[in-house]
């Protein structure tokens, strides 16, 4: 395996952990806020259905824009690694 290879996906690696700190540490913060607020089960019930309502309208769009541009990522580094890989 070459240098770079393995430099870039120690980094990718680094970015996908600190984000998914950062998610972990914005639901805690929300759920903190629930608690403060006296939650009920009731509230927890109706915040639920809610979101099942708008969650595939706001979600879907967003999730086929990730993958997309996942995809030409990957596509991308592919050929770039191939490229590099033949000189």
């Amino acid at each position: 395996m070459s240098i770079q290879l393995i430099i870039f996906l120690s980094v990718l690696f680094i970015v996908t952990v600190a984000l998914t700190v950062y998610a972990f540490m914005q639901q805690e913060k929300q759920i903190k806020e629930y608690e403060e607020q006296g939650d009920t089960v009731a509230d927890e019930l109706e915040r639920s259905l809610e979101y099942e309502k708008k969650s595939i309208g706001y979600h879907m769009p967003v999730q086929v824009v990730f993958y997309l541009v996942s995809l030409v990522l990957i596509m991308v580094g592919t050929v770039v690694f191939i490229y590099f890989l033949n000189n």
